[in-house]
C-alpha cells in the first residue's frame, strides 16, 4: 500500500469515527440514523463498520442530519457544532449592542 493509499484510508476512517461519535453523542441508534436518513436499515452501520462510505449526496444528507456544515464536519475542535449553529442563528437579528455584550461573555467564559 502506498502513501496515497494509507492517507485515503485515514481519511475513510475519519469520516467512519466522526459519524459515530456524532450519533452517539445525539444518542442515536445505527438503525434509527439510517431510517430517519431515508436509507435502509444498515445503512450507517455498513459506512461505520467501513463496508462503505457515503455518496457525496449521502455526506451532505449527513451533516444535515446533523445540522452542521460540511466544513464543520471535519472541524472537530467544535464540541457542539449543533448546537453552536443555533446559537449562531438565534443571535442573526441582536443588535451590535447585544453582539458586543455576547462577544464580551463568551470571552469571559474562555478566560475560565
Amino acid at each position: 500500500m502506498d502513501e496515497i493509499e494509507r492517507n485515503i484510508e485515514k481519511e475513510k476512517e475519519y469520516v467512519r469515527n466522526r459519524i459515530t461519535a456524532l450519533r452517539l453523542k445525539a444518542d442515536i441508534s445505527e438503525y434509527q440514523m439510517s431510517l430517519e436518513l431515508g436509507q435502509n436499515r444498515s445503512y450507517i452501520q455498513s459506512i461505520s463498520s467501513g463496508k462503505a462510505m457515503p455518496s457525496m449526496a449521502g455526506f451532505f444528507n449527513i451533516c444535515d442530519y446533523f445540522n452542521i456544515t460540511p466544513v464543520e464536519f471535519f472541524d472537530d475542535s467544535v464540541k457542539e457544532p449543533a448546537l453552536l449553529n443555533e446559537v449562531f442563528s438565534s443571535m442573526k437579528n441582536l443588535s451590535e449592542d447585544d453582539l458586543e455584550l455576547i462577544r464580551s461573555i463568551a470571552q469571559r467564559l474562555n478566560e475560565k
